[in-house]
């Protein structure tokens, strides 16, 4: 007995499925982050100036930060490739004013260590411009260079990041991926980033 008839959904039951798939989704997408704030071990981080033309695109705010410019000398282990796709854990520690600074960086997983936090960078191209070495200094990106602000309000945060007085706290996940938690203008906190 050959059975020759197909298994059709009804329009309806395929969008019930499509729609929950999809809700799935964005329901993991922003638990992921909210767990990060929940649970993430906190740093604090210092903001640099960006140059005035990169100010603000839309409402966010463009950072950047001190930890974001490796320099060749923190840099243990193999270096790979020229022109590998890769990314590099970098391990941080805080200074005596609380602010958190690269101390080493490598490109494989490193073993943690008390009163350090170990960050992971976004993906990037490492290359050596044809020297065949470590260049001296990496420039590197951690996810954590836009913060969204309400419309309006980005040009002081602007202003005040340019003067070096805007910190951010963040929170760092157990597997390196950092979530800004926090933005502090001289020292005291302006916005802080809700979990949902």
């Amino acid at each position: 007995m050959t059975l020759s008839r197909s298994f059709r959904l009804s329009p309806l039951v395929a969008g019930i499925i499509v729609a929950v798939l999809q809700t799935g989704v964005i329901g993991y997408m922003v638990e992921s982050r909210a767990a990060i704030l929940r649970n993430g071990a906190d740093i604090r981080l210092k903001t640099s100036p960006v140059d005035p033309r990169d100010l603000l695109r839309g409402d966010y705010v463009i950072l950047s930060y001190p930890i974001s410019t490796i320099s060749k000398s923190i840099v243990t282990g193999d270096i790979p490739a020229d022109g590998t796709r890769t990314r590099l854990s970098v391990r941080l520690k805080p200074d005596a004013s609380g602010l958190w600074n690269a101390t080493e960086a490598r490109f494989a997983d490193m073993a943690p260590e008390n009163g350090s936090v170990i960050l992971r960078t976004l993906p990037f191209v490492f290359n050596t411009y044809g020297a065949g070495e470590m260049p001296d200094t990496l420039f590197v990106q951690y996810g954590l260079e836009r913060y969204y602000v309400p419309e309006g309000e980005g040009r002081a945060l602007e202003n005040a990041r340019n003067a070096e007085e805007l910190e951010v706290e963040a929170r760092v996940s157990h597997d390196g991926t950092p979530q800004i938690a926090r933005l502090l203008l001289r020292g005291e906190p302006v916005y802080d980033e809700p979990l949902y």
